[in-house]
């Protein structure tokens, strides 16, 4: 991806809403009647998938959401405990779950998303997860499955360089990398996409902050990194699609 010069006037522009006034909305992909792109990237033959246990057979405490609100906060130190298929399953519908499939063009979900959009992907870099293998994960939300992207040799130590140092990253037993697929929204909103992606990944991961709170877990979202090197731990162009934000998580002493 092509680096552009950023200015404290073009930052504070993206953070407005002024670009809606200048985008033809007439010339964007869905107005000319193009397909819209896939709710989520399709499987390599011959991957490895694992099914997540369904929502009925979670073995997860209830926790009322006025506490867990009150105790959110940002959690850097991890116990050596691993989480559950259980546990890591409901993490993964809390932040990216299908609640109902309207049609391709909209599927809700359990965070909301600009025009119903979804661009995210969620990664899991893999650390202690009882039933699976160190490893890079991909979640399937249509499907509520792993599959199993690639083996990385020392991945938490490819973890901390990939977050600049960050040592709690490598050290979690599961980090969540989410990655942009731009084009997902720019099909609907074209130049219009970019602030509200970067507002859905907010979304995500404040719900992955409350349901850590449920399963005795911590986390602290990361969005200081090297981006050349997220991307190569995840195997993405750094184009069509790229990472934009970490999460790790990991349990927490009592």
């Amino acid at each position: 991806m092509k680096r552009h010069p950023i200015t404290r006037e073009s930052g504070r522009y993206f953070l407005t809403d002024l670009i809606r006034d200048e985008v033809d909305f007439r010339a964007t992909a869905q107005s000319r009647g193009i397909r819209p792109p896939l709710p989520q990237k399709p499987v390599a033959p011959h991957s490895r998938i694992i099914r997540l246990p369904d929502q009925e057979s979670w073995l997860i405490p209830p926790c009322d959401l006025v506490t867990a609100m009150a105790n959110r906060e940002s959690r850097r130190k991890f116990t050596t405990g691993s989480l559950s298929l259980d546990e890591l399953g409901f993490l993964l519908w809390a932040t990216q779950g299908v609640r109902q499939e309207l049609h391709p063009a909209a599927i809700l979900r359990t965070v909301p998303s600009a025009g119903c959009r979804h661009p995210l992907e969620t990664y899991l870099a893999v650390m202690r997860v009882e039933g699976l293998e160190s490893a890079i994960y991909r979640y399937l939300p249509l499907n509520h499955s792993l599959v199993q992207e690639r083996e990385v040799e020392n991945l938490g130590l490819r973890l901390t360089a990939a977050t600049r140092g960050q040592a709690f990253a490598g050290q979690a037993a599961v980090t969540f990398l989410w990655a942009a697929i731009p084009e997902r929204t720019e099909w609907r909103y074209g130049d219009a996409s970019y602030k509200v992606i970067a507002l859905d990944a907010g979304h995500v991961c404040q719900n992955l902050y409350l349901a850590c709170q449920a399963i005795g877990c911590g986390t602290c979202a990361i969005a200081a990194y090297d981006q050349p090197l997220v991307d190569e731990l995840l195997g993405l162009d750094g184009d069509e699609e790229f990472g934009i934000y970490l999460a790790p998580v990991g349990k927490v002493a009592r």
